[in-house]
């Protein structure tokens, strides 16, 4: 069991989300950054879809009411536990009474903490994520609080661990072949033309080329991006249509908004792009203010982005299990 002793707002207890409801108007929500969540599973021990507490606004701090083995991915920065700091993607070992502490990270934007048995609150259509505009799902359907406390879901197995822990190669060091660096300090993201890419003419053109922002109106549903409008050619009345995370949408104002995890369910706005599901991981960790320059993609080229992703998670997964093994052969 964990104690949540120091909290801000907007912290929840987020897993893989809830796919398949979307007709019904639910949200999937979910993890900013699922690929943090499947790797500190597998660090811990758990389900890939396992429930994580995501962590957006610092300080935070939680007590270990119980023993438990943890692990610290996304962010950047070095978790404390009693004030010893720690590796981040790494697996540790607490003891009854010990705090767990997540400082402002230095670039990115949100943490990630995975426990050993995953955290034992409601399955509600088939997951554990907060959905906060539904009030449902996770912790009673609302941020973290000061006080609250969470059991660990199933039994683990005490595995013995080095006092330095087990720790991977974040995706963004392990993948950096993959992701293209920074360009003139803005992220570029990939993304491909959407349905009414058409409708901008230049404009369209301008979308691409120039340099837009992640403004202060940006949170879990949706990044509002600052700079040179973009307007279509002609007003279109649009019926409202299906949208999923990722998709860009373009309203009258002109400045588009990407769909983040709790993406709304349909809207009306002009959809100019969509960017390619596997550099949702790093919108995600994008802070407010960051620099973006979208990139044009293929279908063949987020293809080979998906197994490239694909094959560090399998390596990920086959190297733990082999360590896990031989700690408990010397066991």
């Amino acid at each position: 069991m964990i104690e949540i002793i120091e909290t801000s707002p907007f912290n929840t207890i987020q897993d893989l989300g809830r796919p398949g409801y979307r007709d019904i108007g639910v949200t999937a929500s979910g993890a900013m950054d699922p690929l943090a969540v499947k790797i500190g599973n597998i660090l811990v021990g758990n389900d890939d879809d396992a429930a994580a507490i995501e962590v957006q606004t610092f300080p935070f701090k939680l007590l270990f009411v119980t023993g438990g083995v943890f692990a610290v991915t996304g962010a950047d920065g070095c978790p404390t536990l009693d004030g010893r700091e720690l590796l981040a993607w790494c697996v540790h070992r607490a003891e009854p009474g010990q705090i767990l502490e997540l400082r402002q990270p230095p670039t990115l934007a949100r943490a990630y903490l995975l426990f050993a048995g995953g955290l034992d609150v409601p399955v509600l259509m088939g997951s554990r994520s907060t959905s906060l505009r539904g009030g449902f799902g996770g912790n009673a359907g609302r941020p973290l609080i000061k006080g609250d406390r969470i059991e660990f879901g199933q039994s683990w197995d005490a595995l013995p661990l080095p006092a330095s822990g087990i720790a991977v190669i974040e995706p963004a060091v392990a993948l950096r072949d993959v992701f293209p660096a920074p360009i003139d300090g803005a992220l570029p993201i990939r993304a491909m033309p959407a349905g009414e890419h058409e409708l901008f003419a230049g404009d369209g053109e301008a979308f691409w080329s120039q340099t837009w922002r992640i403004s202060s109106s940006s949170d879990r549903t949706g990044y509002r991006l600052s700079g040179e409008p973009i307007i279509p050619t002609a007003t279109v009345e649009m019926r409202s249509h299906g949208v999923v995370p990722g998709v860009i949408q373009v309203p009258p104002a002109g400045e588009p908004i990407i769909q983040m995890s709790d993406a709304n369910t349909a809207g009306g706005y002009p959809k100019i792009a969509g960017v390619i599901e596997c550099d949702l991981w790093r919108l995600g960790q994008a802070r407010i203010g960051t620099r973006l320059r979208f990139v044009r993609s293929t279908h063949a080229e987020a293809r080979a982005v998906e197994q490239a992703v694909t094959r560090y998670v399998e390596d990920v997964r086959r190297t733990s299990q082999m360590v896990k093994r031989a700690l408990k052969a010397m066991a």
